[in-house]
């Protein structure tokens, strides 16, 4: 049931320029293909830190390294995200690169998904901590699959949403990006606590 522990860790990858950019982008010109490139970069990119980090932690365990090396590994990683969300909480203001999204295509929302979610410091650091964490568990590789589809959904929600309901979702869509760029900073740090709480549990049980 490794996954079931990652599985939170999906909102802290998306909360904060992620999920803006998705609704940015639900709102663009050229929406559908806009979104959808945005999903499958950020797919590319988050598989592959999160397949390379595991494997990286398979070869460390396969060479002697013990498992409680990789929960310490981990501890540290989320450690650092959380210093990172709480040292950004007042940045609410959208990037000013987010002004160019209104008018992206879908090259530009390709390569913003895959270099957002595998570069932005938060993504990065809770990516490499649910593979080092998986590995640590000797959970399969595919426990990853779960994490990875639920952040992609997130990410796909702003155009599912206007899919759904129209020009009704263009009215709650605004509101709901005001409300992750005050708050989205406190979800952020309690579940990288849980998270932080659960591999301190495994590390001294």
């Amino acid at each position: 049931m490794s996954f079931l522990d990652v599985l939170p860790l999906a909102f802290v990858m998306v909360a904060g320029p992620q999920i803006l950019s998705a609704i940015f982008l639900a709102t663009s010109e050229n929406w559908r293909q806009n979104s959808a490139a945005y999903v499958l970069g950020a797919a590319i990119s988050i598989s592959l830190v999160v397949t390379l980090v595991y494997f990286a932690g398979e070869g460390a365990l396969g060479q002697g390294t013990t498992n409680d090396t990789l929960y310490v590994i981990i501890l540290v990683l989320l450690l650092v995200a959380m210093v990172n969300v709480f040292r950004t909480r007042e940045e609410t203001e959208p990037p000013k690169w987010m002004g160019k999204l209104t008018s992206a295509n879908p090259r530009f929302s390709f390569r913003l998904g895959f270099l957002l979610m595998g570069l932005f410091p938060s993504d990065l650091l809770t990516s490499a901590a649910v593979g080092s964490y998986l590995a640590a568990q000797g959970a399969p590789w595919r426990d990853a699959l779960p994490f990875i589809g639920v952040t992609l959904l997130i990410l796909a929600l702003p155009l599912l949403i206007l899919l759904a309901f129209g020009e009704r979702a263009e009215a709650f869509l605004p509101k709901a990006r005001d409300w992750m760029e005050t708050n989205s900073w406190i979800i952020n740090e309690i579940v990288l606590l849980l998270f932080i709480a659960i591999t301190i549990s495994n590390l001294t049980g």
